[in-house]
C-alpha cells in the first residue's frame, strides 16, 4: 500500500473537472489538497479532497477510483462554486447504503438538459452502477431560466441512464415531468413541459420562441437516438432571417404580423435522429392560422446547420384543400399568377453566421399537401 498526502498549487495549468463541470480560471490561484492511498490492487482511495479557487470550494470524503481512474464510490461530496459556464452551484451528495442523495440550493442543469435532447455523450465517469436521489430547490436551465424543487431519481447501469424519474416547478404552476425506462437495451425517454421556452432556446436555428407546451419523446438503441418533439401553441418572432422569406411582395401581410408580437402556431412537430456530434431532421413541421413549414436538413454540433423548406401562408393552403377534387387545376393556376403559393428556402452555415436563399413556388409539394391534411383530420 503506497500513502500520499500533497498540496497542489495550480498557477496557469489547465485542470478540468467533468464529474462537476468545473473547470479553473487560470487568473486565480487554484488549491487542491490530497490525503489518500493506494491498495495492493492498484485502486486509488482519496480519503480526503479539498480544492479552493478564490470563494469557490469543493470537498470531498473517501472517494475510490478504480484503477482506470473512474469512479467507484465515495461518501461524501460538499460543494460551493462556480462551474466552467460562470454558474454557480451549492450542493452536497451523501452516500446513504448503496443510494446517493444530492440536496442543495442551486445547480446548473444546463448540460444535464442537452444530454436529455441530445444524448449523444458518453459519461463515462463512474466504475459501478448505482441510483441518485434528487432534492434542490433551484436548476438553472439557461443564462435565464430556473426550474424549482426539481425531486426524483435516476438510476445509472453500465455507465448509461437505465431508468429514471424527476418532476419540477416552472413559474406560474406550470410542471416539468421527466421519464426514463430501458427495455431489451433500448431507453425510452419523454420529457413534459408546460412551458416550452427553455427547452427550444437549445436549438439554434429557432429565435423569438414564446409560450408553448412541450411534448418529447425518444428511443435510444446503442448509439443512435430516435426523436419526436412536438410544441403546441406558441408564438415564433424569427426563425433565422424568416424577415427576408416574408418580405416578398405575394407575402407581405404576414410580414407586417412580425412586427407586433408574432407568428402563432398550432402545432410544431420535429422528428430527428442523433449520433454522437450529427442530428439528421427527418421533418419539421409548423402549422398556423397565418403561415405552414415544412423543413428538413441536418444539424452538426456547434460546425453547421443546413436546412431546406417551404414556407406557405394559411390562406393558401386552406384554398389548395378545399379544392382538392379540381386541385391540378389550382396548382398551376388558370390565369397568370395564380399558382404561386408562397416561397422555399435554404439555410445554411455556422449557427453563429446563417445564411438563407428564397425561391418563389408556383405548387405545393405533394408531402406539404399530405402533411397538412394529416393534421387537419387530427384536429
Amino acid at each position: 500500500m503506497i500513502n500520499f498526502k500533497s498540496l497542489i498549487k495550480l498557477d496557469k495549468d489547465p485542470f478540468f473537472l467533468n464529474f462537476l463541470n468545473f473547470k479553473r480560471n487560470r487568473n486565480l490561484e487554484t488549491k487542491i489538497e490530497l490525503n489518500g492511498y493506494r491498495d495492493p490492487t492498484k485502486n486509488f482511495i482519496i480519503k480526503s479532497i479539498k480544492l479552493e479557487e478564490n470563494k469557490s470550494t469543493i470537498l470531498g470524503k473517501n472517494i475510490k477510483f478504480s484503477s482506470k481512474f473512474k469512479i467507484k464510490s465515495f461518501d461524501k461530496i460538499d460543494a460551493n462554486y462556480l462551474d466552467a459556464q460562470g454558474k454557480k452551484n451549492i450542493f452536497n451528495i451523501k452516500k446513504i447504503n448503496k443510494k446517493y442523495l444530492l440536496t442543495g440550493d442551486t445547480f446548473n442543469g444546463d448540460n444535464l438538459l442537452k444530454n436529455i435532447l441530445v444524448g449523444d455523450e458518453n459519461q463515462d465517469y463512474f466504475d459501478n452502477d448505482f441510483e441518485l436521489i434528487l432534492k434542490i430547490k433551484n436548476v438553472h436551465l439557461d443564462n435565464e431560466f430556473a426550474l424549482k424543487n426539481l425531486s426524483g431519481n435516476l438510476i445509472f447501469r453500465k455507465q448509461k441512464l437505465f431508468e429514471g424519474n424527476l418532476e419540477g416547478d416552472f413559474p406560474k404552476q406550470k410542471k416539468m415531468k421527466f421519464t426514463a425506462k430501458t427495455n431489451d437495451n433500448k431507453t425510452i425517454t419523454t420529457l413534459f413541459l408546460d412551458f416550452a421556452e427553455p427547452i427550444v432556446k437549445k436549438y439554434k436555428f429557432i429565435k423569438g420562441f414564446d409560450d408553448g407546451i412541450l411534448d418529447f419523446y425518444s428511443i435510444k438503441d446503442g448509439d443512435v437516438s430516435t426523436s419526436t418533439l412536438k410544441i403546441y401553441d406558441f408564438k415564433l418572432k424569427e426563425l433565422p432571417t424568416l424577415t427576408k422569406l416574408l418580405t416578398l411582395a405575394s407575402l407581405q401581410g404576414i410580414a407586417d404580423i412580425l412586427s407586433g408580437e408574432g407568428i402563432r402556431f398550432d402545432e410544431f412537430e420535429m422528428k430527428f435522429k442523433n449520433k454522437k456530434k450529427l442530428m439528421n431532421i427527418d421533418e419539421i413541421y409548423a402549422i398556423g392560422p397565418a403561415i405552414s413549414v415544412l423543413m428538413n436538413g441536418y444539424v452538426e454540433k456547434d460546425k453547421l446547420i443546413s436546412l431546406r423548406g417551404t414556407l406557405v401562408p394559411a390562406t393558401t393552403i386552406n384554398k389548395a384543400i378545399g379544392t382538392i377534387p379540381v386541385l391540378g387545376k389550382i396548382l398551376v393556376g388558370s390565369k397568370t399568377g395564380e399558382g404561386v403559393f408562397g416561397v422555399s428556402f435554404k439555410i445554411k452555415g455556422p449557427p453563429k453566421n446563417l445564411e438563407t436563399s428564397v425561391n418563389p413556388i408556383k405548387t405545393l409539394t405533394p408531402r406539404f399537401i399530405t402533411r397538412t391534411l394529416e393534421k387537419i383530420k387530427k384536429n
